[in-house]
């Protein structure tokens, strides 16, 4: 059959997008790369973007192409009309191609220049590898990039080829195969012989090398000479081609001219020095592998290098490489075949499989097989331009048609171009000069006028129904049928190009159909009296034909028709055959294509929305039927569509009895009697085929029953065979694997939307019966698919940060959901209430503030989460009004004579400013890690305001006077302490603070503001990206407060990991450490202190027997020429270093531990021998450096050697320790120990004994020894009988037991908010507060009065704060009012209450930001390292003032950092995306002081400590449940952006139910009466027709209903039905009780919670009212019975609910609904008089009409209906039964037993027909 000829779809001039770029982006290129640009066109696939769409779902659409343009050093990456990426480099492109690299499926973008290779994966981090040698090309592998480089001395080889004929000759090489082992999936081995170079040969350079990962050096390939290695040395083989799909490579030798084809291969490396005949087997993955080239095929004759090579597919699905060799113009093609052997592929050259075209360009193209892959590849053709200048479509080698330009074209060309008198010359030079840029169906043609289009081979898609049949034919039919059917698809019926202009958009199915309608009538003989002149086209053809006048009066009320044709007198098509003519192929087409087509036939049936499209099939099925005499096919078309009965007619002879696959019934036997008792034959070859796409619907609602009623499954298949992919995830019912598979199948909700309403109602309970509490592991799809949309997207959120995000993107996501639902993806947390609250509420509350607004640092802490956790209360504003230090402050002056009013001021100025200066301290907690900054921007930090303001002269501004004091000292640290707060805002790893920021942030000159800031960011995490040069820099400018920042930021940031180079870092500033050779260095003690703690932080944990060695000398050290007062600050610094070193490890390290207690506890001042060990510790040290003389001065070293004892033994309740620091038991030793050491001791016991710590009085009274309770007993007794008592002694001890006791209790329950630690602290505290100054009544004689007789103030004051600090320490981050309103009235005390001291500010400070921890969002950890770091930062030795660093240096105190979490919860309504109260059961296991205990708090909360929590719960009635299950673990809580985080970075997603109200609308809930409200506004009591009219207050108000319905719920479905079903214009008597109707179903949904169920009850109601109303009118627009087959469906599944076959407590669709849905059908075919007629004509004929007696077309949908809803066989199937019951029945006996047994899908009152029609009186004569 000659090739037809069609016309190119032009899609318009092309042009590189990349040049409008240029244009719009005002870059004029270079003048040296002015007219020198490259670009190419490639899939979005190429670059990993690949459509998630199935085949079924895919859009008939043009593919959207990316282009690559290259100009000079630039890339720009588009789409269409729409850049995508930018790429500019630092030397010019040589070459540019998209490449696999990694273990990964990321794909990445390789750009080669001259001496290096610059690599971009998708997200734009770039990989630059420098060359080593000049590489000239670079080629995409499947599993790396291969770079081809030039020789370095070019060999003079000048070889001479000389061939016998000027065709190519080829000369294909197949080797013998070897057995392979195994190895992984999808990767290519080689069964070669080992043969490789070794080191001493590595002189050899390769001429290609392979880069496999970018983060790796490229590496040598080899080539497989006769079973042997050899490194891949030969330059003269040039690549002109590689796959990025398929491992192989073409290459062309020019000395030799030859062709070749390489396979290329991964083997495993020989272990060096192992031969290949040792027998010694590596394992896999132990050795790297190695890339192997096998030549596979090689030709030679060729004197120039093939212009293009592609890969194609043949007629026969192979795989070939095809070979465009100019200078021959020809197109050599090359069969390819692959052997899978244990999961490992092997390529070879497929015999007997070239053939050559002729050929001046070609391209493959995808246009035959728009939808087919053979396997990775997609099955191309090939497009080819002749010699003769000819466009021809190729499927292999068989030629299907020719293209030609549009005539339109020309006319285009001609009126922009040229003068009308030229148009007939142009039109007849208009040639196609070449193809290029082929993507898809989309390729560049070039004419000779120097212009190129972009043009599409298969136009635009105007059927769908044709390409899915085309498909069908595709997958099912052989190969040799399918190409007779590709010659008459693409034949002579396209010959007339103009007709596809002026036919209709139904072009393409019309055309389809005229193939086998044309095969029919070729094949039926024809009258005399019909023979005429044969149409001049086969469209033609088609409009004469009796079929289009047929086909156009059935459809004439329904669709327009397309031609207004005479339709009266028009007969059935011919039905006579000759029965003994042999058809041949033509004939054998016919019948596999019906069984095809039926596939596609069933599988629209499960699409409503494409009914037309099953109807237009069926009426070509029915012809096809009719024409094959397959009598049942027909009947089975005709019971679906009844109408065609009386165009089609009947066969007259039936050829066989084959029973045609019906998807319904197999779905209805599902139902009834399970998926194991169903026959597979029920169901088309196709829907069962694997890897069929075109019947994937069909194939997934077959696969998800099978799984809902007991399939499971065994690999990607079931057990019965049936292909299905589960998504992974734990499932204990078949309900859940049911969704699991809708999951995995990527079956949505809008899908699930398109299903037959009774198909879709199993399939919607198994969601329905899963969505309450799902398995926590199922995907995110899982969850959307079930409504649980707040399940989904806190699975989104964690998936994010994994590598598997690209498997779970948005759009995945959105594909699962429906339509009306896409607002809720993705959900954005507004980060604060700008857009709903005002800030006018935010704003500082003073009315005498200038700028109430001022950037003080704290103008963040508004946002959503915190209003909502702090509710309309103003304890924020409160905080930030005391803790802002960045405004004058207020200072009140009173006249006094004796004093002029400036020195007053300057007074309360001074003191106020220390006040001020504390404050940085406690914001830095209350803001810590509450902003995410942008690196663009430089960082701010709020001003340190030590001035003040008069508000009685009009604000004046007062500053401190430099004669009178020293600012400069008062400011040097609150400024370093300003910055470290303004640091510490930074939320941590939020994300990437890279080295440029911090340096861009670096100012000229050293400052406190930035050490301040290093601190910050080092505390956070962030100097680990300073590299040493960075580090050196700043330690060489030689800033005091920069080295201490920098010193104890790195140590946070590198905590615990003894990084060398750090380590050196930190050791240099301590003079001790060096050897007695090195010159000393004058550095200050400050920084040795801030020095050892670096090193303790850095050292964490380790127990590292050197360092912990040199810090124990180091608390003994002398003082030798150092500041003496910083002495005890030193030797505490050491301390605390020793005791992180071996922190909570003193019973476990290796037997040295008995030396360093015993010096330890000299240290303290016990009495204990030196030991013997002790002078290891000192060989490379002088003595004098560790001890003052023969002894230590104990003054000095006790604070240390106690903490350094405290973190050692921390938690291991060690009684050896805890008896050696014990409390002075008698008067005498209560003397001799210092009373601040005794509280030390207090505190280091506790934290030995941790488990003994409990928070009751009793406990703390067990801490004060019995003499000291026995004396301040009788304090208030006569005092005489005390005289030898030194009783301010017995005072100063108590009051320091007391205090290191509660210091203990803040530590056990940091951040716990316990309660009895609450209440005993707040005692305590107002205890002491009323012993300094009577502030408060006090109930009860427990604590002992007057101690402020024998204790000085200073004392009480010391102990009172640090009890508060202790407070706050427990309460952090719960914002408790209480505890606010003490430490506001302790911040309120005069000068004359001790308010003028630093330390005591300090502590006021930090208690309030302890109390707002992070604002409120922060809290404590109890872990070893924490309780640690607070111990440090809590030290109890307060300040005197802002540059006291002597006893405690004051930047420890912001270490607390180092102990907090972010065990903040917030729960967001998935619906709205704003945070909302929601309660929550938490359960923390059973310890020592509880039993496992469960309690409820209420959203925004914070959660317990890791080690304690089981389990968190969403409760209430509100939201549905959801519950998080943990396993208790020692370990600190989740980082920010961990993947393991259950909590999403503290976030839980909740889903409000329908019905309920939110609780900040509805706090008491008695807005939720949902039925109550429901029945009130809808009255459905009284909505009958005449109550709406005779009283009109009964009238519905629609405002109110769809008002409350919002409410209510945000379904859009919900609320959009609520004003459509109460629209007033339905208030008339006919619509009445379908408004009636609507109401109750609105309220049904509402209540229950299952939207979705509206489109199932209305589909189903309205299917009985349409079926009613066909008895009434004659006009119904009734066509098809598809719906009886959804009805009965739908009441199999309410069989299978109430026998239990679904396990669940009821169907979700009302029983009775249903059952009233049954009985009013059945009464409907009762109603009907002709149908017993008609059922007994079908039943003894066959026939649905009786052509002699005209019947109404609802007569014929009546039968139809009775037809399937009685499930009565086919007219042949009754014969063939009645056939055997006859011979066998005895007179005046019933058939209907035997006929029961013989139709057992038959009802009864059918079979009672049968019985009547065959067997009765007239039956038997018959």
């Amino acid at each position: 059959m000659p090739p037809g000829v069609r016309e190119l779809t032009v899609l318009g001039e092309f042009k590189p997008f990349g040049l409008i770029v240029e244009v719009t982006d005002g870059e004029l290129p270079n003048e040296k790369f002015s007219d020198v640009y490259q670009y190419f066109l490639f899939d979005p696939e190429v670059a990993g973007e690949r459509d998630e769409a199935d085949g079924e779902e895919a859009e008939f659409t043009m593919p959207r192409e990316h282009e690559l343009f290259i100009r000079g050093n630039r890339i720009i990456w588009s789409s269409v009309s729409r850049v995508l990426k930018r790429f500019t480099l630092p030397s010019a492109v040589i070459k540019a191609c998209w490449s696999h690299l990694g273990d990964g499926s990321e794909t990445f973008l390789c750009v080669l220049q001259i001496g290096c290779l610059t690599i971009y994966n998708i997200s734009g981090e770039v990989v630059s590898l420098p060359l080593p040698r000049t590489v000239t090309s670079i080629w995409p592998l499947p599993f790396g990039l291969l770079l081809q480089q030039v020789c370095e001395v070019n060999p003079s080889l000048n070889v001479q080829f000389s061939s016998s004929s000027p065709v190519l000759g080829s000369r294909e090489m197949l080797r013998q195969r070897k057995d392979i082992g195994k190895s992984s999936p999808q990767i290519f081995h080689s069964p070669v012989t080992y043969d490789l170079i070794s080191k001493g040969d590595m002189s050899y350079t390769s001429s290609h090398l392979i880069l496999r990962d970018p983060l790796e050096e490229p590496g040598l390939t080899y080539q497989e000479e006769r079973g042997k290695l050899n490194i891949m040395k030969d330059y003269d083989e040039r690549t002109i081609w590689t796959s990025g799909h398929l491992p192989l490579i073409a290459s062309y030798n020019k000395g030799k001219m030859q062709h070749s084809v390489w396979a290329v291969e991964l083997i495993n490396s020989s272990p060096e020095g192992c031969g290949s005949s040792s027998g010694y087997v590596v394992p896999d993955g132990v050795l790297p592998k190695r890339v192997s080239f096998r030549r596979i095929w090689q030709a030679k004759g060729a004197k120039k290098a093939a212009s293009k090579v592609f890969l194609a597919s043949d007629g026969d699905a192979v795989p070939v490489i095809c070979f465009l060799i100019l200078e021959q113009k020809k197109l050599l093609s090359v069969g390819l075949q692959t052997v899978e052997i244990n999961n490992e592929f092997l390529f070879d050259v497929k015999p007997d499989v070239t053939w050559t075209i002729p050929a001046v360009a070609a391209a493959p193209i995808v246009v035959t097989h728009p939808r087919v892959k053979l396997g990775l590849l997609p099955h191309s053709d090939i497009i080819v331009l002749s010699p003769e200048n000819d466009l021809l479509l190729y499927s292999g080698k068989q030629c299907l048609c020719k293209y030609v330009l549009p005539s339109c074209l020309w006319e285009s060309l001609v009126s922009h171009n040229w003068e009308s008198a030229e148009i007939s010359s142009v039109s007849q030079d208009l040639k196609i000069t070449g193809l290029s840029d082929a993507v898809g169906g989309c390729v560049n043609v070039s004419v000779n006028h120097s212009q190129i289009f972009r043009c599409a081979l298969t136009g635009g898609p105007s059927s769908s129904l044709a390409n899915d049949c085309i498909a069908a034919i595709s997958e099912g039919l052989r190969s040799d049928l399918y190409n007779y059917f590709l010659s008459l698809l693409w034949g002579d019926s396209y010959s007339d190009p103009s007709s596809q202009r002026d036919s209709s958009i139904h072009f393409e199915w019309d055309a389809l159909s005229n193939i086998f309608l044309g095969i029919c009538q070729k094949s039926r003989p024809i009258h005399q009296d019909q023979s005429r002149a044969s149409p001049s086209s086969s469209w033609e053809f088609l409009l004469s034909s009796k079929f289009h006048k047929t086909y156009s009066r059935l459809h004439s009320g329904m669709i327009c028709s397309r031609d207004p044709l005479d339709l009266e007198g028009i007969v059935p098509l011919g039905s006579e055959i000759g029965g003994g003519e042999t058809l041949g192929k033509p004939f054998e087409l016919l019948m596999e294509s019906l069984y095809h087509l039926h596939a596609v036939y069933e599988s629209l049936k499960m699409d409503n929305l494409r009914k037309q499209d099953l109807h237009n099939l069926a009426v070509l099925l029915c012809s096809i039927a009719k024409f094959l005499d397959e009598k049942c096919y027909l009947d089975h078309y005709l019971r679906d569509f009844p109408g065609l009965s009386k165009v089609i007619g009947s066969c007259t002879t039936t050829s066989s009895d084959r029973k045609p696959p019906s998807l319904f019934r197999w779905l209805e036997k599902c139902l009834r009697h399970g998926c194991f008792s169903t026959n597979l034959d029920d169901l088309p070859n196709l829907v069962c085929k694997n890897g069929s796409s075109i019947v994937n619907r069909a194939r997934k609602i077959v696969s998800f029953y099978s799984v809902l009623f007991g399939d499971k499954p065994v690999g990607k298949t079931l057990s019965s065979g049936l292909p299905c992919h589960i998504a992974p995830g734990s499932y204990s019912s078949s309900e859940e694997l049911t969704v699991l598979a809708m999951a995995g199948e990527r079956f949505g909700l809008q899908q699930l939307d398109t299903l037959p309403s009774g198909v879709s109602l199993p399939l919607r309970h198994a969601l329905d019966s899963c969505r309450e509490s799902p398995p926590i592991d199922w995907p995110a799809t899982a969850y959307v698919l079930l409504g649980r949309e707040d399940l989904a997207l806190s699975f989104f959120t964690r998936l994010s940060t994994s590598k598997e995000f690209g498997m779970q993107t948005n759009m995945n996501i959105i594909s699962m959901s429906t339509p009306y639902m896409l607002h809720l993806h993705p959900v954005i947390v507004p980060s604060s209430l700008s857009d709903s609250t005002s800030f006018e509420s935010t704003k500082i509350e003073d009315t005498d503030s200038m700028d109430g607004s001022l950037i003080d640092g704290m103008e963040h802490i508004f946002n959503s989460c915190t209003q909502l956790r702090y509710g309309r209360d103003l304890r924020l504003n409160e905080v930030r009004r005391l803790l802002c230090s960045s405004r004058p402050v207020v200072i009140q002056t009173s006249a006094n004579p004796s004093v002029s009013d400036q020195e007053q001021q300057q007074d309360q100025l001074w003191c106020i400013a220390q006040r001020t200066a504390a404050l940085p301290i406690g914001r830095g907690a209350f803001t810590l890690s509450t902003i995410h900054t942008l690196l663009t921007e430089a960082f701010t930090v709020p001003k340190l305001v030590l001035a003040g303001r008069l508000p009685a002269q009009q604000n004046a501004i007062v500053n401190l006077d430099p004669n009178i004091r020293s600012i400069q000292e008062l400011k040097t640290w609150p400024e370093f302490h300003n910055a470290v707060a303004a640091g510490l805002r930074l939320a941590p790893l939020q994300g990437k603070v890279s080295r440029t920021w911090i340096i861009y942030n670096k100012p000229g000159e050293p400052n406190a503001v930035h050490s301040g800031l290093l601190f910050a960011l080092g505390l956070q995490g962030y100097l680990h990206v300073l590299n040493l040069s960075d580090i050196y820099q700043y330690f060489t400018q030689d800033h005091e407060s920069t080295t201490v920042g920098l010193m104890l930021g790195l140590a946070a940031s590198y905590r615990g990991t003894m990084q060398p180079d750090i380590g050196k870092a930190l050791f240099f500033h301590l003079p001790a450490r060096y050897q007695a050779s090195y010159a000393e260095f004058e550095i200050p003690t400050l920084l040795q202190s801030a020095a050892l703690v670096s090193v303790g932080i850095l050292f964490e944990g380790s127990a590292h027997l050197q360092t912990m060695q040199f810090l124990l000398g180091e608390i003994g050290r002398r003082s030798a020429g150092d500041n003496v007062l910083e002495r005890e600050g030193y030797a505490v610094s050491a301390g605390f270093s020793l005791g992180l070193v071996a922190l909570g490890r003193g019973e476990d390290t290796l037997g040295f531990m008995e030396t360093f207690v015993n010096r330890l506890l000299q240290y303290i001042g016990g009495k204990e021998e030196i030991s013997l060990l002790t002078a290891s510790i000192e060989d490379n040290r002088s003595t004098a450096q560790i001890a003052d003389g023969s002894s230590s001065n104990v003054d000095v070293t006790a604070p240390g050697a106690i903490m350094a004892l405290a973190l050692m033994y921390l938690k291991t309740e060690s009684e050896v320790i805890f008896s050696k620091l014990s409390i002075p038991q008698t008067h005498y030793d209560l003397q001799c120990v210092r009373p601040d050491f005794i509280m030390l001791r207090v505190i280091a016991q506790n934290l030995i004994m941790w488990n003994r710590v409990y928070a009751t009085n009793d406990w703390i009274d067990s801490q004060v020894p019995e003499i000291v309770r026995n004396g301040i007993k009788y304090l208030k007794d006569d005092m005489d009988d005390m005289e030898e008592v030194d009783v301010e002694a017995l005072v100063q001890a108590y009051v320091n037991i007391v205090a290191g006791a509660c210091i203990s209790l803040g530590l056990r329950f940091a951040g716990t908010r316990d309660g009895n630690a609450r209440e005993l602290l707040s005692n305590y505290a107002l205890y002491l507060l009323n012993e300094i100054k009577p502030v408060s009544a006090t109930t009860g004689d427990r604590f002992p009065r007057g101690l402020s007789k024998y204790v000085d103030r200073g004392t009480l004051e010391m102990c009172l704060y640090l009890i508060i600090l202790s407070l706050s320490v427990v309460m952090a981050g719960s914002g408790d009012l209480q505890i606010f309103r003490l430490l506001r009235f302790l911040r309120s005390r005069n000068s004359a209450d001790g308010h003028a001291n630093y330390g005591i500010q300090m502590a006021v400070s930090l208690a309030t930001g302890f109390l707002f921890l992070g604002g409120g969002m922060r809290t404590f950890s109890t872990t070893n390292g924490s309780i640690a770091m607070l111990l440090i930062a809590l030290y109890p030795r307060l300040p005197s003032g802002p540059n006291d660093n002597r006893c405690h240096l004051q930047a420890f105190r912001h270490l607390y950092v180092l102990a907090t979490e972010a065990r903040w919860l917030q729960t967001i309504d998935v619906d709205t995306g704003l945070p909302v109260y929601a309660p929550l059961e938490v359960t923390i296991k059973e310890t020592e002081l509880y039993s496992e205990t469960r309690f409820c708090e209420v959203t925004p909360c914070i959660l317990p400590e890791r080690a304690i929590l089981k389990r968190i719960r969403v409760c209430g009635p509100r939201y549905w449940p959801q519950q998080v299950e943990l396993i208790p673990e020692e370990k600190p809580w989740w980082s920010s952006g961990d993947r393991n985080d259950p909590f999403n970075s503290g976030v839980i997603y909740v889903k409000r139910k329908v019905g309920a109200c939110s609780y900040v609308e509805d706090p008491v809930g008695c807005q939720s009466l949902l039925s109550r409200a429901m029945h009130k506004v809808f009255g459905l009591k009284s909505l009958s027709a005449s109550d709406l009219h005779v009283n009109g207050q009964r009238e519905l108000n629609s405002d109110s209903v769809d008002q409350l319905v919002s409410t209510f719920s945000s379904d859009p479905s919900i609320i959009a039905f609520a004003q459509l079903c109460c629209d007033n214009s339905w208030n008339d008597r006919s619509d009445s009780n379908f408004k009636e109707f609507c109401l109750q179903v609105l309220f049904e949904c509402v209540s229950k919670d299952r939207p979705a169920l509206l489109q199932v009850y209305l589909s189903l109601y309205t299917t009985i009212a349409s079926m009613a109303e066909l008895l009434v009118k004659s006009d119904c627009a009734i066509w098809d019975s598809l719906s009886i087959s959804s009805l009965k469906v739908a009441l199999a599944y309410n069989e299978a609910v109430s026998r239990g076959r679904l396990s669940a407590s009821g169907g979700i669709v009302q029983s009775i609904f249903l059952a009233s849905l049954k009985k009013r059908f059945e009464e409907i075919l009762n109603c009907s008089g002709q149908l017993k007629t008609d059922l007994t004509n079908y039943l003894s004929s066959g026939l649905w009409i009786d052509h002699n007696k005209p019947r109404e077309h609802k007569d014929i949908i009546l039968l139809s209906w009775y037809l399937k809803w009685y499930g009565v066989p086919s007219p042949s199937a009754i014969k063939t039964a009645v056939e055997k019951i006859r011979p066998k029945l005895k007179p005046s006996t019933s058939a209907v037993p035997l006929l029961r047994l013989l139709l057992p899908s038959t009802h009864i009152d059918a079979i009672s027909e049968i019985d009547r029609v065959f067997f009765s009186n007239s039956g038997r004569e018959r």
